[in-house]
C-alpha cells in the first residue's frame, strides 16, 4: 500500500493528513504535539516519534509547519526526515516558506535523492478537510506528474507555476494582498467607527462596492461585530508570510515596497500585542480616538 509521511498537525496539517487516509494511504504522523494526532491514529494512521522516523519507506513525504526554520528542522535536522527518506521519494512542501528557502530545500533535498516540490495552499481549514485547497506548485513538469498521486487528495485546483520556488512566490503575493486589503480595511473601519457612522450602513455599502474582495467581505463582518471566534488565519502567520513577501520583493523591484512594508508594520503590532488572535482582531489596535492635544 502507498505510503505517505504527514508532517505538521496545525489547523491546515490536520485536515490534510486526514484526506490521506480518506483516499487509502497508509499514513505515518508527526507532530511536535501527539495529541493533536490522537483522532487521526484512532482512524489508523500510524504516530512517529521523529520526522526521520515518520519518513521511512515512505513514497512521499509532506510538510505542513509555520515557517522556514521549522522547515528545515523537519527535513534536514537532526531528526530530520531526509536521513531516512529514500532516493525517488517525493517531497512536497506546503507550508509557506520563504522563496529562498524554497529554492535551497530544493537543491538540498534533489542532491540527497529527493524530488522537492514547493506547494504552499490556499484554503481555510474547511477546505483543507474536504479536500478542496487550491495547490500552488513549483517544480519540474516531470516532477510534478510524478506527484500528482499526492496532490489530487487534498487539493481540487492544482496551479503550476513553473520550476522549484515559482509557486511559493504566487503564495506570497497572494497573502501580502490579504495582508494590505486587511489592513486597509481594519483602518478604514476605524476612521469610520471614530467618525459616528452607522456601521451597519457601512458594512452594507463595503459588501455592495467595488472593494468587496472575499477577503474583505470576509473579515469586515467580522470587525464590525468584534467577533473573532474560530480563528482560522493568526496575526503571527500573516505578519511572517508578508514579511518574507516583502524580503522578495526587496530583492526584484527597484523601488522600496511602500504599500506592502506598511502593512508588515501593521501586522508586526499586531503579532506584538495578539499573536495567536485572528488576523482580523488587529482593529482593535487601530480604532482608538486620538487623544485631545
Amino acid at each position: 500500500m502507498t505510503r505517505v509521511a504527514f508532517i505538521g498537525l496545525g489547523r491546515m496539517g490536520h485536515g490534510m493528513a486526514g484526506r490521506y487516509l480518506d483516499a487509502g494511504f497508509t499514513v505515518t504522523l508527526w507532530n511536535r504535539s501527539k495529541a493533536k494526532a490522537e483522532d487521526l491514529i484512532a482512524r489508523g494512521a500510524l504516530w512517529a516519534t521523529s520526522p526521520e522516523d515518520a519518513a521511512i519507506d515512505a513514497d512521499a513525504v509532506v510538510t505542513m509547519v509555520a515557517d522556514d526554520e521549522a522547515s528545515r528542522t523537519v527535513w534536514l535536522g537532526l531528526k530530520g526526515a531526509a536521513k531516512t527518506a529514500k532516493a525517488g521519494t517525493i517531497a512536497i512542501e506546503c507550508s509557506t516558506v520563504s522563496y529562498d528557502h524554497a529554492r535551497e530545500m530544493g537543491r538540498e533535498l534533489n542532491a540527497r535523492g529527493l524530488i522537492y516540490i514547493d506547494c504552499p495552499v490556499m484554503g481555510l481549514p474547511d477546505a483543507a478537510a474536504s479536500g478542496k485547497l487550491t495547490l500552488l506548485a513549483g517544480a519540474d513538469a516531470a516532477d510534478l506528474e510524478r506527484a500528482r498521486p499526492y496532490l489530487e487528495p487534498i487539493g481540487s485546483t492544482i496551479r503550476h507555476f513553473g520550476a522549484v520556488g515559482s509557486g511559493t512566490v504566487y503564495k506570497l503575493i497572494n497573502n501580502l494582498m490579504g495582508a494590505i486589503q486587511i489592513a486597509g480595511l481594519a483602518e478604514g473601519l476605524a476612521i469610520a467607527e471614530q467618525a459616528g457612522l452607522d456601521m451597519n450602513l457601512v458594512l452594507e455599502s463595503i459588501l455592495s462596492g467595488v472593494a468587496a474582495s472575499p477577503q474583505v467581505q470576509r473579515h469586515s463582518r467580522r470587525m464590525v461585530a468584534r467577533d473573532f471566534t474560530g480563528a482560522t488565519f493568526t496575526a503571527a502567520l500573516r505578519h511572517k508570510d508578508a514579511a518574507y513577501a516583502v524580503k522578495l520583493a526587496e530583492s526584484l523591484l527597484a523601488d522600496k515596497p511602500l504599500v506592502s512594508s506598511a502593512a508588515v508594520e501593521a501586522y508586526d503590532r499586531a503579532r506584538a500585542t495578539m499573536p495567536d488572535d485572528d488576523e482580523g482582531k488587529m482593529i482593535e489596535l487601530v480604532s482608538q480616538p486620538k487623544k485631545p492635544s
